[in-house]
C-alpha cells in the first residue's frame, strides 16, 4: 500500500490544464483541491474546467474539492500608452485617478482604485509590482499623488499597489465579486475564497451573500492585508478556514516579517479548529523548470512541519510547462517532511474544556489513537466536523471520513490527514455497522486481520452533530 500523504495539495486551474490528459496526470500525481481563479477568465471558462475536473474525479473515484477564488478589489495602476515605462531613482512620478486609463507616461499614470488619494499621507511608502518599485509620497494636490521614486525599474500595465503597513480602505467585496459569488454557488463550489478581508465583518457579509444565493460552501479568508493579521482571531472564528496569501501580505508587512507571521497564522488557524492553506510562489521556478530550487523545497517542507493543511500551486499549474511534475514534486516534498516526528506529536488542547459532545469524542479518539497501536480511525460523519476536529491533533494515523454526502466528501478533501470515503450508513443495520465500515477499508487493502481501529459515530445515524460514541474495534473479531 502506498504511504498516504497527510498534507493536501491545491492546484490552480488555467490554460495548462485545459488538455484532459494533462489534467488526468495532475489528478494522478496527487491533486486534492482545484482552484478556479476568478481574477482571470470568464465564467464559461471556469464552468468548463470545473466540469472536466468533476468528470475525471468521478472516473477515478476521487473526492476532489473546488475552490472558487474571488478577485477582490483591484488596487492597481491603469495602463501606459506604450505598455510599459522605466522609472529612474529620484524622479517624481504622479498617480492621477482622473487621467485617462490608457494615457500613462514615464511621468504619470491613472489608477483603477480611485480612492487612493484619500487613503495615503505624505511620507507614506507605496510599493508597486509586488514591491519591485518603491515610492515615497511627497504631496497630495488636486487629488493627485506626487511621489518620489526610491527604487526604480521597469513598470508595466495594471501592476498592483500596496501601502507599506496596510491601511487602504478598499472594501473586500466588489460588484464583480458579488456576481462571481453567485456563479460559484451555481457551479457548486465547495469553498469560496474572499480576497483582502480586513475584519470579521467582511467575512460575515460574504456569508450573508452566500446564504442569500442558496449556497453552503465553506468560506476561506485570504490573509493578505496587514489589518487582517491584526484581526486574525476574529476572522478565523467566523470563516471556515484561511489562506496565507503571501504575495500582497509580504509586500504590506515587508518580506522579512513574513516567515514569522506565516507560522503564527498556521498555528492560530489550527488552535481555533480551522483548516489553513499556505500559498504563493511555493514552487514558482517549476513554471518553466522540471525541478524545484532547494529554497522552494525547504519552503514547502517548513509549511508542512508548521502544520498547514494544504500547500498551493498557482502559476506553476495554471500556465506552467510542467504542471504534473510540479504536483509530483509537491507530493514527494510533503511526504518526506511528514516523516519528521514533530508532525506526529501533539499537546494540542490537553488542558481545554470542550463545548460539544462530538468535539469531546473527537479529542478522546485522537488521544487514544496516539497512545495505542491504532491502524486507522473511521469517523461516520454527516458534515465532516468530527474529522476536522480530529485533524487538528498532530498524528500519523489516517482519519477516514465516511459520509453519504458528496459535498461533505469533497469538503473533507482539504483537511490534513483526512481521507473521504463514500458510505451511506443510513441503510445499514446498526448491529453490523462497525463490521461493514471496517470491511470497506479491507476491500481497499487498507486494513488487515488483527488491526485495531477506532470508530466514531452517533446513536442517531444520519443526523448532523450527533456523534457521541467511540469504539475500539479489532478487525476480524
Amino acid at each position: 500500500m502506498n504511504i498516504l500523504r497527510r498534507t493536501k495539495i491545491v492546484v490552480t486551474l488555467g490554460p495548462s490544464l485545459d488538455d484532459p490528459d494533462v489534467l488526468r496526470r495532475v489528478i494522478e500525481a496527487g491533486a486534492d483541491v482545484f482552484r478556479a481563479n476568478f481574477s482571470h477568465g470568464t465564467v464559461e471558462t471556469h464552468e468548463k474546467r470545473i466540469a472536466m475536473v468533476r468528470k475525471l474525479a468521478d472516473k477515478y473515484e476521487r473526492s476532489i474539492a473546488i475552490l472558487a477564488d474571488l478577485q477582490g478589489p483591484k488596487i492597481r495602476i491603469a495602463r501606459f500608452k506604450n505598455e510599459k515605462i522605466f522609472l529612474e531613482e529620484g524622479q517624481i512620478f504622479i498617480l492621477d485617478p482622473a487621467l485617462d486609463t490608457h494615457a500613462g507616461t514615464e511621468h504619470t499614470v491613472s489608477l483603477d482604485y480611485k480612492n487612493l488619494p484619500n487613503d495615503v499621507y505624505v511620507d507614506d511608502t507605496l510599493l508597486l509590482d509586488d514591491g519591485r518599485i518603491v515610492m515615497q509620497v511627497q504631496k497630495i494636490e488636486n487629488n493627485r499623488i506626487h511621489c518620489k521614486v526610491l527604487v526604480g525599474g521597469e513598470l508595466s500595465n495594471n501592476k498592483g499597489i500596496n501601502r507599506l503597513g496596510g491601511g487602504l480602505s478598499a472594501e473586500a467585496l466588489t460588484d464583480k465579486d458579488r456576481a462571481d459569488l453567485k456563479e460559484a454557488v451555481r457551479l457548486e463550489a465547495d469553498y469560496i475564497a474572499i480576497s483582502f478581508p480586513r475584519n470579521a465583518d467582511d467575512i460575515k457579509e460574504a456569508r450573508a451573500l452566500l446564504r442569500a444565493a442558496g449556497g453552503s460552501a465553506g468560506i476561506i479568508a485570504k490573509i493578505e492585508r496587514a489589518e487582517a493579521v491584526t484581526n486574525i482571531e476574529e476572522i478565523i472564528q467566523v470563516a471556515d478556514g484561511i489562506m496565507v496569501a503571501r504575495g500582497d501580505l509580504g509586500v504590506e508587512l515587508g518580506d522579512a516579517e513574513l516567515p514569522g507571521v506565516q507560522k503564527m497564522l498556521i498555528q492560530a488557524a489550527r488552535s481555533l479548529n480551522k483548516p489553513v492553506i499556505t500559498a504563493t510562489q511555493m514552487l514558482e521556478s517549476m513554471t518553466y523548470s522540471t525541478i524545484p530550487t532547494r529554497a522552494e523545497v525547504s519552503d514547502v517542507a517548513n509549511a508542512v512541519l508548521d502544520g498547514t493543511d494544504a500547500v498551493m500551486l498557482s502559476q506553476e499549474t495554471a500556465v506552467g510547462k510542467y504542471p504534473d511534475k510540479a504536483v509530483a514534486a509537491m507530493d514527494r516534498i510533503c511526504l518526506s517532511a511528514e516523516k519528521n516526528v514533530s508532525t506526529k506529536i501533539s499537546g494540542h488542547r490537553l488542558e481545554c474544556h470542550f463545548k460539544y459532545v462530538d468535539e469531546a469524542i473527537a479529542m478522546a479518539t485522537m488521544y487514544t489513537a496516539n497512545h495505542l497501536n491504532i491502524a486507522a480511525i473511521i469517523s461516520l460523519t454527516e458534515s465532516g466536523t468530527t474529522p476536522l476536529w480530529m485533524s487538528r491533533i498532530k498524528s500519523g494515523i489516517p482519519i477516514y471520513g465516511f459520509s453519504r454526502h458528496k459535498a461533505t466528501q469533497r469538503r473533507m478533501a482539504l483537511f490534513r490527514g483526512v481521507y473521504p470515503i463514500p458510505f451511506d450508513a443510513t441503510h445499514i443495520d446498526k448491529r453490523v455497522l462497525n463490521q461493514t465500515a471496517v470491511a470497506e477499508l479491507q476491500k481497499r487493502a487498507i486494513l488487515k486481520e488483527g488491526d485495531l481501529v477506532v470508530i466514531t459515530k452517533g446513536d442517531l445515524i444520519g443526523i448532523h452533530g450527533k456523534t457521541n460514541s467511540m469504539k475500539i474495534f479489532t478487525v476480524g473479531k
